[in-house]
């Protein structure tokens, strides 16, 4: 099928027993280009990454009407917050070479801060833990009682965050930039999941593709969750989680199922 090796590749490592991850097929399900960057991150920990994206991303309902007119007023707000790398590319993109001095820039965890500051945004807060929770234990109520928020995110997402910004004070504008579509599994892809010894989900969405493709997929032995809200969504869906990060990222994932292993 054509394209079929750009979404689904598997690359075999030397094996190496003082790597942490030696000896493990990794099942890797997010977005194409987001996978091929979590693939290299395995593959360096001596795993064999086998990428089958399980969503792919697409612009929200309203076409990005809402997040380009959000850009084009960006300096009427005191903050923008940003909780995903994904949300924070379509910002950079929708606000092109446009300035906002005075802005202050919060992202949910270092790869939103990255791709954030690779636009020329400088980030001054960012949580010790990488989630909506952590972020609203070190962001302060408005100043006066009185401020805006620009919240960038994905068009489904848990309410916690706006609604215990509105709680503080803030008044807070909610902008999708994006929506995360299910993909439905080729017989290839499907085969390749299924000979795999660990699964890393990264996100709940990934969690709800996994668990309601038309040709249920193998659970298998070892379940690893980025943190604690998609760990709640894999148990939801009835899924065993083996190992969750301490730190909710790749590296962390990597550290934590190292970890496991020994």
């Amino acid at each position: 099928m054509p394209g079929q090796p750009e979404r689904l590749a598997m690359t075999a490592v030397a094996t190496d027993d003082r790597l942490p991850l030696s000896g493990r097929r990794v099942l890797v399900v997010r977005p194409a280009a987001q996978g091929a960057a979590s693939a290299e991150i395995l593959r360096a920990a001596g795993a064999e990454p086998v990428l089958v994206p399980l969503i792919e991303l697409r612009p929200p309902d309203d076409g990005g009407a809402a997040l380009a007119d959000a850009a084009r007023r960006l300096g009427e707000y005191d903050w923008l917050i940003c909780t995903s790398a994904n949300g924070a590319d379509r910002l950079l993109q929708a606000l092109g070479d446009a300035a906002v001095p005075g802005l202050r820039v919060a992202a949910i965890g270092p790869a939103t801060a990255a791709a954030l500051a690779a636009g020329g945004m400088t980030v001054s807060l960012v949580p010790r833990q990488y989630v909506a929770e952590g972020l609203l234990e070190v962001f302060a109520p408005p100043a006066g009682g009185d401020g805006r928020v620009l919240l960038v995110r994905a068009a489904v997402a848990r309410d916690v965050l706006p609604d215990g910004l509105r709680a503080m004070g803030w008044s807070v504008d909610v902008v999708a930039a994006y929506q995360a579509e299910p993909r439905m599994l080729d017989a290839g892809e499907h085969a390749a999941a299924a000979g795999c010894d660990t699964v890393v989900f990264t996100s709940p969405s990934v969690v709800e593709a996994f668990c309601d493709q038309p040709r249920p997929l193998p659970v298998p032995p070892t379940v690893a969750a980025i943190g604690p809200v998609t760990a709640a969504a894999a148990r939801r869906r009835g899924l065993p989680v083996h190992v969750e990060a301490a730190e909710h990222t790749l590296a962390g994932i990597v550290a934590a199922l190292g970890a496991d292993a020994g």
